[in-house]
């Protein structure tokens, strides 16, 4: 019997990382960054006003008497500090808002409105902000003085050309991909998401569009594990139901291998009725179905098929054992391919509610309802599944869990009170 560790092991030992495609930054959230952007022109490319006000030359409002050692503006974040009073009135002599082409030039001793974004007029080199004016429309009174510079997006002042706007490696988030928009580019180089099959079999399975006779059930785990690994990140193939005859089954699997980096088939492992489906494997590939010390999902198999050599698992018909078997290791199968830095879990240690059983030499794998003390803001943790005498396969209890507890293989009993890890699935309302 294999420990989770080594099967784990053996399993990240044969991920397949897709090759990189040049992918629409608008579908490229997520993704790793396989390639060095370079800013090929400064950010911003042209001065512009950081702030709405009037641009104007800072010495014409009395900004060579500003205090040294204070900065009269704040041209990164656009707010205006507090400066020495001084009253100058200037002619205003046009309008820019954001966006224009036009070329403007200003004369000494004049103003120009402009809006946040603007381009700066020729010979403006600050913005006085509207708040420390009288927002004159044909004359403006400056009540406090402004420094050259002060409110001006000068150019390059975020980017110069040659800098690295995205390095390779980089997860692709919301500010990255503004930033790669910001450069200008529409495409990027980056690990696609893995393409993952799910796949169930079963002589007793019947879809959900289909009413089950007698012996019949639905095909759950084809809709539950197809969601669970979209939720890891992975473009999800749910093909459904494998049946007929082996060369059928064979067909099958051989149109899926190929356009799969990952293949999941749940039910082809336990009983007489998995045996069809383990011979059309095995002329497929190698997969060897074993036990792993750990409930539930002990019953389980991996291996590679095809000449590609895909990942392939083979998990319990048990929707529950399915899905905690997923989550151990196919999700974070997933998420090391997506590229991320940390593909498990996050775990807090909580204070169990309520008394919890696992059995020796195996690590328990418990659904339950985590929670905070409103008091002490303290994890607390309700045990779902492991009681005496509590059924491990429902899944209705597994829908009502937003965590699972974790317990080391020679722990056979939590009590009230007792402090556990706890992995924390998803936040519910």
């Amino acid at each position: 019997m294999r420990s989770v560790e080594e099967q784990l092991a053996f399993i990240t030992d044969a991920a397949v990382t897709p090759e990189p495609v040049r992918i629409a930054i608008a579908n490229a959230l997520g993704l790793m960054c396989a390639e060095e952007v370079q800013a090929n022109s400064p950010l911003p490319g042209f001065p512009q006003a950081a702030i709405d006000g009037y641009a104007i030359r800072a010495v014409d409002v009395g900004g060579e008497k500003a205090l040294t050692g204070r900065k009269a503006g704040a041209p990164s974040d656009g707010e205006a500090v507090p400066a020495p009073e001084v009253e100058r009135s200037l002619p205003v002599v046009g309008e820019v808002p954001a966006g224009s082409r036009t070329p403007l030039r200003l004369q000494p001793k004049q103003a120009v409105r402009v809006y946040t974004g603007a381009p700066l007029p020729t010979l403006a080199d600050a913005v006085l902000p509207l708040e420390w004016s009288d927002r004159g429309r044909k004359r403006v009174t400056a009540h406090r003085p402004v420094r050259s510079g002060d409110f001006v997006r000068r150019v390059g002042d975020d980017i110069q050309p040659g800098d690295v706007a995205v390095s390779s490696g980089t997860i692709l988030g919301p500010a990255q991909i503004g930033l790669l928009a910001a450069v200008g580019r529409n495409k990027v180089l980056a690990y696609p998401r893995p393409r993952v099959t799910i796949i169930s079999y079963g002589k007793e399975l019947v879809d959900i569009d289909r009413e089950p006779g007698l012996g019949q059930v639905y095909d759950v785990n084809s809709y539950a594990l197809a969601a669970a690994a979209r939720e890891a990140g992975a473009d999800v193939t749910r093909v459904g139901i494998a049946e007929g005859e082996p060369r059928r089954i064979r067909e099958t699997l051989e149109a899926h291998i190929g356009r799969s980096e990952v293949m999941v088939i749940s039910g082809a492992v336990g009983g007489a009725g998995s045996q069809q489906i383990r011979e059309v494997l095995d002329e497929l590939g190698d997969v060897d179905t074993n036990r792993v010390a750990m409930h539930p999902g002990s019953v389980q198999g991996f291996g590679l098929l095809g000449e590609e050599r895909i990942p392939t698992f083979l998990l319990p018909s048990n929707p529950v054992s399915a899905l905690v078997v997923f989550e151990v290791f196919i999700r974070p199968l997933i998420r090391l391919s997506l590229g991320k830095r940390n593909a498990n879990r996050r775990v807090v240690r909580a204070r169990a509610l309520n008394h919890v059983e696992s059995r020796p030499g195996r690590r328990g794998f418990i659904r339950a309802r985590l929670m905070r003390d409103a008091e002490t803001a303290d994890y607390l943790v309700e045990g779902l599944g492991g009681a005496a005498g509590a059924p491990a396969h429902l899944l209705a209890g597994l829908s009502e869990a937003n965590a699972i507890i974790r317990i080391p293989e020679d722990v056979t009993e939590i009590r009230p009170g007792d402090v556990v890890d706890v992995l924390f699935i998803t936040q519910r309302s």
